[in-house]
């Protein structure tokens, strides 16, 4: 045996043994800090779907979204009149609707009506200006404002939360919005709760204003005589404090509170402070923030990068208050005031404020992500389990163990020897799959699998590529080593092509995708890298060691499918009307799901929520065969742990939904009624995908199919980048087609069985178009009709042995499966058959019409 074959057996055996130590917190939680620390933090991450994870709700206070914006109205308002030299004092109205404003005298009744008509056409206002008395003004927003702030404050609520969960770094939530001013946010896995509800609450409105100079003014005194007179006391608003000092502070100034953190003992206080009511900068002048270490304790604090206006401001208000403190306020809490040196330029500001490093990072979060548009009060915070249900996933784990098993069992038998090398090989590319989401702290969840599945399948598909070229190079008489160094030498560049054409996808999916399709896009590139190793460098360690050892004596495989002579491209015009059937049918299905005349799920309808309470444990498989027994579809469910609680969502779709709930809880308060189910509560629910997340897929797979022309245009020539795309998008609308036909329920596992398509697809294409341009230059005689002939024929059976090992997974899911995973493998076992048939009668003959003539040679 060589040093060379002996270094690579060395890191092989060092390759294990370091994804031992890193996934050994997955199954063994005791272990010292230092191990978490520099391997992975917890091992392999479930998903809510597989493990479950933190349930809250939310509650956007709409009321305040409307008064907030009057209030910020106000204060532009207030601005403009002392633009103009014209004080006006804000009295209290006794409602949030509406604020009043007295004048001094009459003589700028004009020019504030001119104001409020040019600057504000979102405020009702009234003037009134009674002889012997001070004029009065009276703004309100107007009804029609009012009511675009409560549409959409939710919504906009809700992607910010969004965002701000994905920076945070929880994988794969579930954010919706529940009935009119609601948001559930579902968290897999959250090891810190609190500081969860922490970032997602926090409404983070930032604000920038100059420090007032008023030498003699003792703030704390006169908050002790108003808190002695019973006007303010300790947890009053802050407003409310402001009010009943209005006549004894500085004309254009709030008390506000500093918040301040003793270095020592880390007590927090807090201090009045002075400010002067104009915003100098807001938030929304902050392009990004990022956490940094420094300063005179070296400690964490907050480094802003402001928009190019946000950065001429800053330098503008920085250079005219030279020596003077500026005040950083963040939802109304002042966190820092530093003294301004300097005129400032480079369009960067910091936050400091003895800070630990999670409170400056979350901070960091919510000032990239942007400001919540009112407060948000979190009212239920509970502990679901999998949205998927034990049930399934136990069946889901049983079912793809057995199609694994027909599969290692498969190629042990077709294979011998070279298929045992295949399995070690496989297995070794799931363990290092797993070791890469343990390093990365990626969540495994259903679509992630998905990607497994995929990966496995190209794993499988890359061995057979090797085994069928060294069944030709035997069948030429070449000895054994020289015909295993020909099967890997010529399956090499077939294998790179398939493998990194669905690679682009995953990194397109990856950069642009979110949710679930980036969970998909993660496992699938993970799955495409190690396949590469362990196909091209494991197998190929284990033939030259076995072959040094001179343990393997021959090599022989079963062949079920002998040499084939089909003339396919006679076909191709009864191929090209079966394809136009299914492309249209799949334009129909795609028009119609996006008008939402389909059998939606609640992924994309949206629906209703029921919560039960049951007093007895209850078994959710039970439940699940109950509502199935009773022939209702189209229900999530999902048991909240230790509380003996049940989630149910309806989608919207089904005409009678409040019949359905009804039925739901009639069924349970009979057939289980020894659990004593009640109806907590019933709401209705948004879309978990919204429109937002929608256009990115669209967008993604786009761009990806892109990635895909250039790279095949690069690597074969424009017109086979070409004829993959089309075929491929041919395979995704076929079967979108087929499931609508079927009434198949649209939900997210439709659209992750749908990626996982494309990849295969795209992969089994590229195998065929890598054997047309290989003998496209072995033989010049023959045209281009018998160079695809000869090439399809050429890899018929690598095809087909391909195509049955996927087969096995995948009817092992769908019989044996469960309920929740029969549409996903529907949906792929639909994909395999769809997938053959167009890498052979539509990609390889579109080549034909893009490229030369039956007549070329």
């Amino acid at each position: 045996m060589t040093t060379s074959i002996k270094l690579k057996i060395w890191l092989v055996i060092f390759l294990l043994f370091f994804s031992g130590l890193v996934l050994a917190p997955s199954v063994y939680h005791d272990l010292p800090d230092w191990w978490k620390k520099y391997l992975a933090p917890a091992g392999l991450k479930l998903g809510l779907d597989l493990q479950g994870g933190m349930h809250i709700v939310l509650q956007v206070d709409l009321d305040k979204a409307a008064e907030n914006s009057l209030d910020l109205s106000a204060s532009d308002f207030k601005s403009a009149l002392a633009a103009k030299n014209i004080n006006a004092v804000r009295m209290d109205t006794g409602t949030p609707n509406a604020i009043l404003f007295t004048l001094p005298n009459t003589s700028a009744i004009e020019t504030v009506k001119q104001i409020l008509k040019e600057n504000f056409p979102n405020l009702d206002s009234q003037v009134e200006a009674e002889a012997g008395t001070f004029p009065r003004i009276t703004l309100r927003l107007k009804s029609e404002e009012v009511e675009f702030i409560r549409k959409n404050a939710v919504n906009q609520s809700l992607e910010i939360i969004r965002n701000r969960i994905d920076q945070f770094g929880v994988a794969e939530p579930i954010v919706l919005r529940q009935g009119e001013n609601q948001i559930v946010v579902q968290l897999p896995g959250v090891k810190d709760p609190q500081r969860a509800m922490s970032l997602i609450g926090q409404t983070a409105q930032l604000e920038f204003k100059m420090v007032a100079e008023a030498p003699g003014l003792n703030l704390g005194q006169m908050i002790d005589e108003v808190t002695k007179t019973g006007q303010w006391r300790e947890g009053d608003s802050r407003k409310q404090l402001n009010f009943a000092l209005q006549n004894r502070l500085p004309q254009g100034t709030e008390i506000y509170f500093e918040k301040v953190i003793d270095s020592k003992t880390k007590k927090e206080s807090r201090i009045p402070i002075l400010l002067e009511n104009p915003v100098l900068m807001t938030g929304e002048m902050v392009k990004n923030a990022q956490v940094r270490i420094g300063g005179t304790f070296n400690e964490p604090y907050v480094s802003l990068d402001l928009t190019g206006h946000g950065g001429q401001v800053f330098a503008h208000l920085t250079e005219k208050n030279v020596n003077r403190r500026l005040a950083i306020v963040l939802d109304e809490i002042v966190r820092s005031a530093p003294v301004i040196r300097e005129k400032i330029l480079g369009g960067s500001a910091q936050i400091s404020g003895n800070f630990t490093h999670n409170e400056a990072t979350d901070l960091a979060i919510v000032l990239r992500v942007g400001a919540l548009p009112a407060p948000v009060d979190i009212i239920q915070n509970l502990t679901v389990g999998a949205s998927l249900g034990q049930d399934s996933i136990k069946d889901g784990l049983s079912s793809g163990l057995f199609g694994a098993l027909l599969v290692i069992a498969f190629m042990v038998l077709y294979y011998r020897v070279s298929g045992i090398i295949a399995n070690v090989s496989l297995a070794l590319n799931i363990l290092f799959l797993f070791v890469g989401l343990a390093m990365l702290g990626a969540t495994l969840t259903l679509p992630g699998i998905a990607g497994i599945i995929l990966s496995i399948g190209m794993g499988v598909d890359a061995n057979i590529l090797i085994y069928e070229r060294m069944r030709d190079e035997f069948a030429l008489g070449k000895s054994l080593r020289s015909g295993v160094d020909a099967g890997f030498n010529k399956a090499f560049w077939s294998i790179v092509d398939g493998q990194v054409t669905t690679l682009i996808t995953a990194l397109v999916l990856f950069l642009f995708g979110t949710g679930p399709i980036k969970g998909f896009a993660i496992t699938l590139t993970l799955g495409i890298l190690f396949n590469l190793f362990a196909v091209l460098f494991f197998s190929r360690l284990m033939y030259d060691s076995l072959l040094s050892l001179k343990w393997l004596k021959r090599i022989s495989f079963l062949k079920l499918i002998g040499k084939t002579n089909f003339d396919f491209m006679r076909l191709r015009k009864v191929a090209y009307s079966v394809s136009a059937v299914l492309v249209a049918l799949g334009l129909i299905a795609f028009v119609q799901i996006m008008r939402g005349h389909a059998n939606m799920g609640v992924d994309f309808s949206g629906g209703t929520m029921l919560q039960y309470k049951a007093e007895q444990a209850f078994s959710l498989e039970e439940v699940r065969g109950l509502l199935r027994a009773n022939e209702i579809s189209g229900v999530d469910l999902q048991q909240v742990t230790n509380e003996n609680r049940l989630i149910v969502k309806i989608k919207k779709s089904e005409e009678k939904v409040s019949n359905l709930g009804d039925r739901i809880s009639t069924i349970l308060g009979t057939d289980q009624a020894h659990a004593g189910f009640t109806l907590e509560s019933k709401s209705e629910i948004g879309a978990s995908v919204s429109a937002d997340l929608r256009n990115k897929a669209v967008i993604s797979i786009i761009l990806s199919m892109l990635g895909v022309v250039v790279y095949l245009a690069f690597r074969f020539d424009f017109r086979f980048g070409l004829a993959a795309t089309v075929a491929t998008l041919h395979d995704v609308l076929a079967v979108l087609g087929v499931c609508w036909l079927m009434d198949k329920e649209m939900n997210l596992l439709i659209v992750t069985a749908l990626l996982t398509l494309a990849g295969y697809s795209l992969n089994d294409t590229v195998v065929i178009f890598d054997r047309i341009r290989e003998n496209m230059y072995t033989d010049e005689r023959l045209t281009f009709f018998q160079i695809i002939n000869e090439s399809i024929n050429q890899v018929l059976g690598r095809s087909i042995m391909t195509g049955m090992s996927v087969l096995f997974c995948l009817a092992s899911l769908f019989f044996f499966g469960g309920a929740t995973l029969h549409d996903f493998s529907f949906a792929l076992l639909v994909g395999l058959v769809v997938a053959f048939f167009s890498s052979v009668f539509v990609a390889s003959p579109l080549l034909t019409i893009t490229g030369k003539s039956t007549s070329e040679s």
